[in-house]
């Protein structure tokens, strides 16, 4: 585990539409991790069925279930590890935003789970956490106030 040596600054907080941007940035290696997982998947499970059996047991729906269990943890690996390793996605490094907790050091493992599933549930609700964005003094979302975190510009 990290250590948060010294806090960094808190920064400038990002602009809404360079945070969509990184998102959708992320987009892209999001769908490569899911597209390996699922061949792995493929792999593990149905190795040398036949078409017909593929099609029956892609549309099982325990199949579906822990395949798509296995995706959700492939997308909470690659946003928690990124922001707690270097505080960033690689969505969010090509927009220059980073992930600070609100005393400006890096989040913590806690936090970024916490953070990944507030933001699905956030999703879920049709964006609403995210719309609430747009009118929040400090342009952050309901996930970055519950988890006392915020995305900052560097």
């Amino acid at each position: 585990m990290l250590m948060n040596v010294a806090p960094a600054s808190t920064g400038r907080p990002a602009p809404l539409w360079r945070c969509f941007a990184g998102m959708v940035y992320d987009l892209l290696p999001l769908l490569a991790l899911w597209i390996i997982g699922s061949a792995l998947w493929m792999l593990a499970f149905h190795r040398g069925d036949t078409l017909q059996q593929l099609a029956s047991a892609v549309r099982s729906p325990l199949d579906i279930v822990l395949r798509d269990a296995l995706l959700l943890v492939l997308g909470a690996a690659y946003f928690v590890l990124s922001w707690v390793r270097v505080g960033a996605t690689i969505g969010m490094r090509a927009w220059k935003l980073r992930l600070v907790r609100d005393d400006g050091a890096r989040v913590d493992v806690r936090t970024a789970l916490l953070r990944f599933a507030l933001a699905l549930l956030s999703l879920a609700a049709l964006g609403a956490g995210f719309w609430y964005a747009w009118f929040d003094p400090e342009r952050r979302t309901w996930h970055d106030r519950v988890c006392g975190t915020r995305v900052t510009r560097w």
